[in-house]
């Protein structure tokens, strides 16, 4: 009996054997003009596996490549694409370059901290104003967020003058978004939504 397990490996699991079997033929092939022959009936059978991809751009070229992968690169073929090399696809990735500088406050994220900066460089105004207002708004909600608790606009405020050195500063009587608003809204929307579905 023919076990899986003493079979050639597959290297494009997703076409099958059958397809795998075809490229190997094809590669065996001598004469060049069968070989650009079978691999286009090939790619054509690849093509209908994927009838909803023959749209999207580049994708004849990646039927080719595939090919190429599945021949182990040993196949000689008039494609009319440049013929892909090994390296290419046994290459490791390059390593992404993460973030390593820790946030004093992480649940405010690292976009907020961004933020107060730009805000600092903004020259008086109204823009700069409403700006503050919006950091000092959403820093309230991803404080209670992570906390699970409420919290003075005081302190806010005072993490705002910190995480911008002391430039950018809430003066007066001004109020954030009460808590219940920051939250209500949602509560509200879905109360309503599951109204209109009961009366239906």
């Amino acid at each position: 009996m023919d076990y899986n397990t003493r079979r050639n490996m597959l290297i494009l699991p997703e076409y099958g054997r059958n397809i795998q079997k075809m490229v190997e033929h094809a590669t065996s092939l001598e004469n060049r003009e069968e070989r650009n022959k079978a691999v286009n009936e090939i790619i054509n059978v690849m093509g209908n596996m994927n009838p909803h991809l023959r749209d999207v751009n580049d994708f004849k070229h990646k039927l080719w490549d595939q090919v190429a992968q599945m021949a182990n690169f040993e196949i000689d073929l008039d494609s009319p694409y440049p013929t892909p090399k090994k390296e290419t696809f046994t290459a490791k990735p390059n390593i992404i370059p993460y973030l390593h500088n820790n946030l004093k406050y992480r649940y405010l994220g690292r976009t907020i901290v961004q933020l107060i900066k730009a805000a600092s460089e903004f020259e008086e105004g109204e823009k700069k104003t409403e700006l503050i207002k919006i950091i000092t708004n959403h820093m309230k909600k991803s404080y209670i967020m992570w906390n699970k608790d409420t919290v003075d606009d005081s302190v806010i405020f005072e993490k705002l003058s910190e995480l911008s050195n002391g430039k950018l500063k809430v003066e007066g009587d001004a109020k954030l978004t009460e808590t219940k608003d920051i939250f209500g809204k949602k509560r509200k929307k879905k109360k309503i939504v599951f109204e209109k579905v009961k009366k239906q």
